[in-house]
């Protein structure tokens, strides 16, 4: 396309202004929060939102298509863990890869576990009242 000459969508957006996205949105989801309305929205309120929002997505397609490419890509990240220069026999390079990703969640489960031993800890800690000394 020649220099100074905007593209067709290019015109129809100045004449229309910009696409929205609340334009694509389904009926279940939520309208979008102004920037300045979302600066009051609670951290628990957003968590619910966003579970919301979770529904209303599994709701209308196949949570197993729709989480693919990422259980994929998460499960690969072992395969290259293990055998990084692919010179494995594939089902070596499987075999290992699940011993990876069972410890890794193994680790998750004993950080876990330590985090609620320290907050255990923590509020065993504090006065009868529960307020900070």
């Amino acid at each position: 396309m020649a220099r100074g000459v905007a593209s067709p969508r290019a015109r129809t957006e100045e004449k229309k202004g910009p696409l929205q996205m609340r334009d694509k949105r389904s009926a279940l989801a939520l309208p979008a929060n102004d920037s300045q309305e979302r600066r009051g929205v609670t951290a628990a309120e957003r968590s619910l939102r966003a579970r919301l929002a979770a529904h209303a997505l599994h709701a209308q397609h196949d949570p197993r298509k729709t989480t693919a490419n990422g259980r994929a890509a998460f499960l690969a990240r072992f395969e290259r863990e293990v055998d990084p220069d692919g010179v494995l026999e594939p089902e070596e390079r499987r075999r290992r890869a699940e011993q990876a990703r069972r410890a890794y969640f193994a680790r998750l489960s004993l950080a876990a576990v330590k985090a609620r031993q320290a907050k255990r800890a923590a509020q065993a800690q504090l006065p009868e009242d529960g307020t900070a000394a």
